[in-house]
């Protein structure tokens, strides 16, 4: 299945959809990122979730009811997922747990203190990852042009330095805009 494209409106309905049924979620990824903006500054693919791994099978029962069904991938597992429908929308799922003290015991390893975000996507609030946990989150792995839209956009508004992993992008960016 080849994902087209996950608008604005798409993601609050399936926000609004996951807040009816008490499921928290925090928008990660690239809407996290436009929702931290309080604006759509380029499109999404999918819609990338952390939420409770208590609240997966919900989640799903909730997705599997609207025709969504697992995509297949290779790093798929119990607590990193995508959930697909025949429309090409896709939601990246990412369940952690926490103990008392706020220690992350089980799955995806968000740090307590990166789920603590305020957003907006098209005028709805929203949790998401915290902006310099968001600037955080896009290193370490190779790099894309939507990667590095992103995190300019973050640091010009969070007033956060760019990683050093995209030295190599600027450097191409200043040669290209001396040509």
């Amino acid at each position: 299945m080849n994902s087209l494209n996950m608008s604005a409106e798409d993601a609050v309905e399936l926000l609004k959809l996951f807040e009816a049924h008490h499921i928290t979620v925090w928008v990660d990824g690239g809407w996290g990122v436009d929702a931290l903006l309080g604006e759509q500054t380029r499109l999404h693919n999918d819609l990338d979730l952390a939420l409770a791994h208590q609240d997966v099978p919900t989640l799903r029962a909730l997705l599997t009811e609207r025709g969504y069904t697992e995509v297949p991938r290779d790093d798929s597992w119990e607590c990193n997922f995508v959930l697909g429908d025949d429309h090409g929308h896709e939601v990246d799922l990412h369940s952690c747990t926490f103990d008392a003290q706020g220690n992350n015991i089980f799955g995806v390893a968000y740090p307590f203190d990166s789920l603590t975000g305020k957003g907006l996507i098209h005028g709805y609030p929203v949790q998401c990852i915290e902006p310099n946990w968001m600037v955080k989150f896009h290193t370490g792995y190779p790099l894309d042009e939507n990667d590095y839209h992103d995190v300019k956009l973050l640091c010009q508004k969070f007033s956060i330095e760019i990683p050093t992993d995209y030295a190599e992008i600027i450097q191409k960016e200043k040669e290209n805009a001396k040509r």
